[in-house]
């Protein structure tokens, strides 16, 4: 296998009219990548969905696997994983981007594709991984596909805002094909499709000791920054202001900046930056604009 992988052709495994069904030779490259010359000792699937990776393994002649989804029964927020495997391939729903209750023909509470926040859906998500991870033999590797979303005009990535159980061994590309999106002509086309999926391949090092990475969001004032420039903070606070201002409103947008807590003659400074930089420019005697192409 390479970073980056494309499969035109999803092949004959699995139901092709499963909606979200993985193609099995991503599935099968991964094995073979990893077991060249022998077979997992046991190969699990969380969200088998229609039946991709059970194909695949028949296939290779893997007869001990399992595959667990919600179609067999299978609740991955409530059941465990039944065996220890040194192999373990999950294709969790994208939030909510497709609903598999409509797959399945009934709804379930514990579906992670049910209408809910994207922090429920991560923290469920984290949930599962968790239990996969503990699940895995010293050594063993669990191979997660997963895809951003982009909803209401928002980007989010799953594979940032979710927890890392393990070490991360391998961060592969996969190019999605033949999806319905493809088809779909938006009214606003000032963005930039998505038209691939991550696969992370998290291996298990440690018997106790596991290495966890999270991501924090938080918000923070700019102005706040220690090292941010004159021109910046300037440019920021006539920006704030509505694109012109008068000197003295830059003074009290920019006066407890870290930047001016520094300098004693920091007035004097914006002044100077003021004139000193083409993209403000004067509109009349203390008002200055901001002009963004120079």
């Amino acid at each position: 296998m390479q970073s980056i992988v494309s499969y035109p052709d999803r092949g004959k495994w699995g139901n092709s009219s499963y909606r979200g069904n993985c193609t099995g030779h991503l599935i099968k490259d991964l094995i073979q990548h990893f077991y060249p010359n022998s077979k997992p000792q046991k190969f699990i699937e969380v969200f088998s969905g229609g039946g991709t990776g059970l194909d695949v393994a028949k296939e290779l002649g893997i007869t001990n696997s399992v595959h667990l989804d919600l179609n067999n029964g299978w609740n991955a927020l409530i059941d465990q994983i039944p065996f220890a495997s040194d192999l373990c391939y999950s294709h969790p729903p994208y939030w909510d981007i497709i609903r598999y209750e409509t797959q399945r023909g009934n709804y379930h509470p514990d579906d992670l594709s049910n209408i809910m926040s994207y922090d429920e859906f991560i923290a469920k998500l984290d949930m599962v991984n968790a239990k996969i991870y503990q699940s895995l033999v010293n050594g063993g590797r669990h191979c997660i596909l997963i895809g951003d979303v982009r909803k209401r005009g928002k980007y989010y990535s799953v594979i940032k805002d979710m927890t890392w159980f393990g070490d991360i061994e391998s961060h592969v590309i996969k190019v999605q094909h033949n999806c319905l999106s493809n088809n779909k002509v938006y009214s606003n086309n000032n963005f930039i499709p998505i038209v691939h999926e991550h696969l992370l391949v998290f291996k298990k090092n440690e018997v106790w000791a596991v290495n966890l990475k999270r991501t924090t969001t938080k918000t923070f004032d700019l102005r706040q920054f220690k090292n941010i420039t004159w021109r910046d903070l300037v440019q920021g606070a006539i920006q704030w202001l509505g694109g012109q201002a008068t000197l003295k409103q830059i003074y009290e947008v920019t006066e407890n900046s870290k930047k001016t807590q520094k300098n004693k003659h920091w007035k004097e400074k914006i002044r100077q930056t003021l004139q000193l930089h083409e993209n403000f420019y004067p509109i009349e005697r203390g008002v200055w604009g901001l002009r963004i192409n120079v």
